[in-house]
């Protein structure tokens, strides 16, 4: 992608509006993450992006995925990892040198997609569980899912990040082509399950 930082700054600010969106009583919905609901897959994300950042910024991943990172306030909370991340992103080298992810590290530029495909892909999570799919932004997707394609995945296609892509129909939108390309199954209802990411 061309554009790497403007890519993941636009979704950013999308799945901010998807998680903005969420209503009290939404945040116990299932999604298609096995095993975690909105709230969780929030939790998930904000995390990702808080160790994302310190990471970015001091080169250690330090911190423990599995804590409440979300408080009283799930948006705010979102809001400020948001920022954090996209400010690590923004600074001098931060595309230079290497990142280290909790699987290895990358080149910088590999890693600015993964964060890329984490903020798209679980923000599709919420918009599908809310019923927010509308507000997607598919031209992304798409963008990420040629730039996927192009650059080679199979490396990733272990157990607990990417499975093997799934056949899907090409006339469904471009997020659930992107989530079928790393091993989700769409269903025709376009609920989707996920065994893996």
């Amino acid at each position: 992608m061309e554009n790497i930082l403007g890519a993941i700054d636009r979704g950013l600010a999308v799945t901010g509006t998807l998680v903005g969106g969420v209503r009290a009583d939404q945040w116990s919905l299932p999604t298609c993450c096995t095993d975690w609901d909105v709230r969780a897959v929030t939790n998930h994300v904000v995390g990702g992006f808080t160790l994302l950042a310190g990471t970015l910024t001091n080169g250690r991943l330090d911190g423990d995925f599995d804590r409440d990172w979300l408080g009283s306030d799930p948006t705010t909370s979102y809001q400020a990892a948001a920022q954090a991340v996209s400010t690590a992103w923004h600074s001098p080298g931060a595309l230079q040198d290497p990142v280290t992810l909790t699987f290895g590290t990358v080149p910088a530029p590999l890693a600015a997609v993964i964060h890329l495909t984490e903020v798209l892909v679980h923000g599709s999570d919420i918009a599908v569980a809310t019923g927010a799919e509308h507000l997607i932004d598919e031209e992304l997707c798409a963008e990420l899912l040629a730039t996927m394609r192009r650059i080679g995945i199979d490396n990733f296609r272990v157990p607990g990040i990417f499975g093997p892509a799934v056949p899907v129909d090409q006339q469904v939108p471009p997020h659930l082509q992107l989530m079928a390309y790393l091993g989700r199954t769409v269903l025709p209802t376009s609920s989707l399950v996920d065994t893996n990411f």
